[in-house]
């Protein structure tokens, strides 16, 4: 079995994980055994390696926060899962490995017939795109939503759930290179950001008000999806992209009464009730498992080969989500 491993943080994230063989525990009461079918990477995993998220894991650790697998042994007294059963596996289970042991009873039953690199990518980004949505502002079919980072993972998601609900979006990203690919996902309006973007979102929607700015990037960015925003709007930040505290002007803050918030889905999850958290859990699955949501894969990568994926992920010319896809 490999596993990748992480004995310190650095500012190169691909510098400090390596995979590692480990061999097959011995099952304790209740546990299982699951062959990992795939795997993400995610910024807050590449965050979480540079030493600069919100929480970070005692050393060492194996990378991987969510990912999706295949009962392959059943413990003693393991039961509510089956041998061949596909599982949402439990968030921060390190998933980049070929083989998990976790509680069957964290295991969380998912649609065999679903693709499993899709089903991989649900436990995160999915549900930020659906509460960035639901928890700030009351939208309604026909109202206004600006973005930037679109071409992410939670950006390509909020925009497939937008267009299902009959919210509009314009849609923000930092090249050229970036607009093609989002323009295929179905948003209203793409642009590159830049100082006047507040006046090409502005020709481009006719002059709408739009409601509700979502910024993944930080840095003058917030302040350019600030000045797109109708007065007393909120801007939510979930990200910094850019490496750069949020910055927004005097005129749009004092003038304008625009606010920023902040979201982050571990504080989500900490304070829902478990009600709410299989709602949504279930809102996700059956949309992907219906083909209606989905994530572009820029490419996938072996547990062997997790330097290079890590270093793909966190690259910033990629189009698509990388995943690790265990060679069993």
């Amino acid at each position: 079995m490999l596993k990748a491993r992480y004995e310190k943080r650095g500012p190169v994230p691909q510098d400090v994980i390596e995979a590692v063989s480990v061999d097959a525990p011995e099952l304790g009461e209740g546990e299982v055994l699951v062959e990992v079918l795939a795997a993400p990477i995610n910024p807050s995993d590449v965050l979480t390696l540079t030493g600069d998220y919100g929480t970070l894991p005692p050393l060492p650790a194996i990378g991987g926060n969510e990912g999706v697998g295949r009962v392959a042994e059943l413990g003693p007294n393991a039961s509510g899962v089956e041998k061949g059963q596909t599982v949402l596996l439990p968030v921060g289970a390190g998933t980049w490995s070929t083989h998990v042991t976790a509680a069957a009873k964290d295991l969380i039953p998912l649609p065999g017939e679903a693709d499993p690199k899709q089903l991989s990518m649900m436990t995160i980004n999915p549900p930020t795109a659906i509460l960035l949505l639901e928890q700030f502002v009351d939208l309604k079919e026909g109202d206004w939503v600006i973005q930037n980072a679109a071409n992410s993972g939670v950006g390509g998601y909020l925009m497939q759930i937008a267009a299902q609900r009959g919210i509009r979006t314009v849609n923000v990203v930092r090249r050229e290179s970036a607009v093609a690919g989002v323009e295929e996902q179905g948003g209203d309006v793409t642009l590159v950001d830049g100082p006047d973007l507040h006046k090409r979102v502005k020709e481009a929607t006719g002059g709408a008000a739009i409601k509700l700015g979502i910024d993944a990037v930080g840095g003058q960015s917030t302040d350019h999806i600030a000045s797109c925003l109708t007065e007393g709007a909120p801007v939510v930040n979930y990200g910094m992209m850019s490496g750069e505290p949020c910055q927004m002007s005097p005129a749009n803050v004092v003038f304008r009464d625009v606010s920023l918030k902040g979201f982050w889905l571990a504080r989500w999850f900490s304070k829902a009730s478990k009600e709410d958290q299989m709602k949504i859990y279930g809102q996700v699955t059956q949309q992907i498992a219906s083909g209606k949501l989905k994530a572009k894969i820029a490419a996938e990568y072996d547990v062997s080969q997790i330097k290079d994926a890590v270093a793909a992920a966190a690259s910033g010319e990629r189009d698509g989500k990388i995943l690790v896809v265990p060679q069993h």
